[in-house]
């Protein structure tokens, strides 16, 4: 039964933003599209395959990042994740396959929170974050992801 109800999304996800971080602490370069190459998005600078090669965030916590470090609101460039998504609950998708249009990615874990978040959000900015921060995924299949891009599960077979 379990393993049904992990199945079980009530509907796909939407990618709301997508940014890349050039260089490191640099800001966000906000962009309506990206291609997606084994290393990462092209544009950003991890430019090696593996585990952390694309960031997700939820959208529906920024504004619980917001309440819980005391401000009005926060921006998904502030948090420095590549990609934004709602309607999903990327969270159940932790270790799953995903689908993005023509791209394949693998979630891989936590993103955990950097301590750049307290100068960027502001005193206990970290703290917030902390179980906000999203996932990390590596890239099973490359092409382009855009604004606008439905986000969904690939369920595995059982035959």
């Amino acid at each position: 039964m379990m393993k049904d109800l992990l199945k079980k999304f009530s509907s796909s996800g939407r990618v709301d933003w997508i940014g890349l971080r050039p260089e490191r602490r640099a800001p966000m370069l906000v962009v309506e599209e990206v291609e997606v190459t084994e290393t990462g998005l092209v544009g950003d600078r991890r430019k090696s395959p593996g585990k952390r090669a694309v960031t997700l965030i939820q959208a529906e916590h920024l504004p619980v990042i917001a309440a819980l470090a005391g401000v009005d609101a926060v921006a998904p460039e502030t948090l420095r994740r590549n990609i934004l998504v709602s309607g999903i609950n990327l969270l159940a998708l932790r270790h799953h396959e995903i689908l993005i249009d023509d791209v394949v990615l693998r979630t891989t874990g936590p993103c955990a929170p950097c301590s750049l978040m307290e100068k960027e959000i502001g005193f206990g900015g970290f703290n917030a974050m902390r179980g906000h921060g999203g996932l990390t995924a590596e890239v099973v299949q490359g092409g382009m992801i855009r604004v606008g891009s439905i986000v969904t599960p690939v369920l595995p077979n059982e035959d």
